[in-house]
């Protein structure tokens, strides 16, 4: 008797055969090979008729049986005969063993996901992962039939347990996992647990899309301070997302404000390397600001030896880590920690987070000492937006 291997019928119908030894009769391999080469011809229609002519065949083995049934859901699945193609993996999911259970249990699923029937496509996953599937394909489609049924709750639940597993061994979270959980928990409402998980996926993917999400949300956040706000427009600069004319003036203009012209003449300069400064209508005011930072520029560093010296006579610390953040600024780095460091250990300050923050900062920019800068930032709290800024320093300043 004339026999087709199993294998080569495995390979036409695109699946995975589990014994290339086994063997099939003519009377069934030749329509099922038909049926492959109508597969690949792109004729699913006419390849699913001649698998039922394979399986109207009388006294047909087991491995017979199994191999029309994958190509039956193969040719079904692409004729978009949803019901035959459902039957058919559920048959091959009784004949398999249980290493591929969990494969055959997904695709189920995510055929009655097709047909609309969520309660039996829930099963269906339910099945594949109690038999060890952990695919990210399985995951989405958890993710869809939970959306499906309104269930964010049990969305925001799962994922935020797969990003803390991750966490917990030591492993980076998938990024899928942390955008469901940010995407389930905007709808949720949950404003702190969204901003959380951003901050998370800039840690971890720190890509522009998150960034812009992250900044663009954090200064509405409940008890943000508005002195932070050349803070956001720094970050926005410094992780390549700050594009807008205006953000550049303004941030410009604020670290003029602060007494910070070397910080503000680099930013104008910077906006006209970019673009967007010095052209249309506006450019006229672009080199005035230009030519403003210049001055002040000059004028800072006349002043700045005897502002040092003023400040380490004070009693307390405020106007050594105002002077001496300045000093970074000019690029006097080394002194200007120096100065910040006595002005920290003297006291007596306003926002003491917020000189940790400047510290941080500052040692980031000298780079002799990363793991002490990141230690420095890590160590600000704060509920006004400083903590927030500084965790964002040791990212973007990695």
């Amino acid at each position: 008797m004339n026999k087709l291997p199993l294998l080569v019928l495995a390979l036409l119908a695109g699946l995975s055969i589990g014994s290339a030894q086994a063997q099939l009769r003519a009377e069934v391999g030749k329509p099922l090979q038909a049926a492959g080469e109508l597969l690949r011809a792109g004729k699913a229609k006419e390849a699913l008729a001649k698998v039922r002519e394979a399986d109207a065949v009388g006294g047909k083995t087991a491995a017979e049986q199994l191999t029309i049934d994958r190509m039956k859901a193969a040719a079904a699945q692409r004729a978009g005969d949803t019901a035959t193609a459902i039957a058919a993996l559920e048959s091959i999911h009784d004949k398999v063993g249980a290493g591929e259970k969990g494969q055959i249990a997904e695709q189920i699923a995510s055929a009655y996901a097709q047909a609309r029937n969520n309660a039996k496509a829930t099963e269906w996953l339910n099945r594949a992962v109690a038999a060890g599937n952990n695919s990210p394909t399985l995951k989405q489609l958890q993710s869809y039939l939970q959306s499906a049924g309104g269930d964010y709750a049990a969305i925001a639940r799962d994922a935020a347990a797969a990003v803390s597993a991750a966490e917990q061994g030591g492993r980076r979270p998938e990024e899928g996992d942390l955008l469901r959980l940010a995407d389930a928990q905007q709808r949720l409402n949950s404003s702190g647990g969204y901003i959380a998980t951003l901050e998370k996926l800039l840690a971890y993917y720190p890509k522009k899309d998150y960034w812009n999400a992250y900044l663009g949300r954090l200064p509405r956040k409940a008890g943000f301070a508005t002195r932070f706000e050349i803070d956001v427009l720094r970050l926005k600069l410094a992780s390549g997302t700050l594009t807008k004319t205006e953000d550049y003036m303004e941030l410009a203009q604020l670290a003029l404000q602060a007494g910070l012209p070397a910080e503000g003449l680099r930013v104008v300069e910077q906006g006209f390397k970019a673009g967007a400064l010095g052209t249309g209508a506006e450019a006229t005011r672009h080199q005035r600001l230009k030519d403003l930072a210049a001055r002040n520029l000059a004028d800072a560093k006349a002043g700045i030896g005897a502002q040092a010296a003023e400040a380490a006579r004070q009693a307390t610390g405020e106007d050594a880590v105002r002077v001496g953040y300045a000093m970074v600024s000019l690029g006097d780095v080394d002194a200007g920690i120096r100065l910040i460091e006595q002005g920290i250990a003297k006291g007596g300050l306003k926002r003491p987070e917020d000189a940790k923050l400047r510290l941080g900062m500052a040692l980031l920019q000298q780079g002799k000492n990363r793991e002490r800068a990141v230690r420095t930032l890590r160590s600000v709290t704060g509920a006004d937006g400083t903590a927030e800024i500084a965790r964002l320093w040791t990212v973007v300043g990695g």
